[in-house]
């Protein structure tokens, strides 16, 4: 038996990795393929929803070398130190694009708890369950976004909610 990695041309597609994770969650999910945007208030008006509305799926890397997801709100970010209080850690990092790439089978920019190439461990802002009905995810692959309810979502990928982010700067 070999433990060989099949050409990409054979390899699921991230669309196809999200879709098959979805159904064996019992989660319905819908793709829906859409242009390019260049920030995440076009993002959220091509897809016709509020920015808040698109959860970012971030990869962070604990001190100690394994990985975790956290699951933001479009115009948030990880408020740092909350969360290595949660975790109980002093040290939290972002890592690369290859890295992140490398720990999820996803890029950056459709990178999603379904269908990661390793499970990990998930926590989601708390706002996401206040704001509540359908939200946008990364699809597993550039060009699409995937809408899952939220509840659902966070309860069929086992997420730990919290308090984890702050509001954007405008000016970044």
């Amino acid at each position: 038996m070999s433990d060989a990695v099949p050409p990409a041309d054979l390899q699921p597609s991230g669309r196809e990795r999200v879709r098959a994770a979805a159904a064996a969650l019992g989660l319905d999910v819908e793709l829906v393929e859409r242009p390019p945007a260049r920030s995440l208030h076009e993002a959220a008006e091509l897809l016709g929803i509020e920015p808040a509305d698109i959860v970012k799926t971030i990869v962070v890397k604990r001190r100690s070398g394994d990985y975790l997801f956290a699951l933001v709100p479009g115009g948030r970010k990880i408020s740092w130190p909350p969360f290595r209080t949660l975790l109980g850690v002093n040290k939290l990092a972002m890592p690369d694009a290859a890295t992140a790439f490398q720990a999820t089978g996803y890029e950056r920019g459709t990178i999603t708890v379904l269908g990661a190439s390793t499970p990990l461990p998930v926590y989601a802002d708390e706002r996401i369950l206040e704001r509540g009905g359908r939200i946008s995810i990364g699809a597993g692959e550039h060009g699409w976004s995937a809408f899952v309810d939220a509840a659902e979502y966070l309860t069929a990928i086992g997420a730990v909610t919290a308090d984890l982010t702050e509001p954007e700067d405008p000016q970044s």
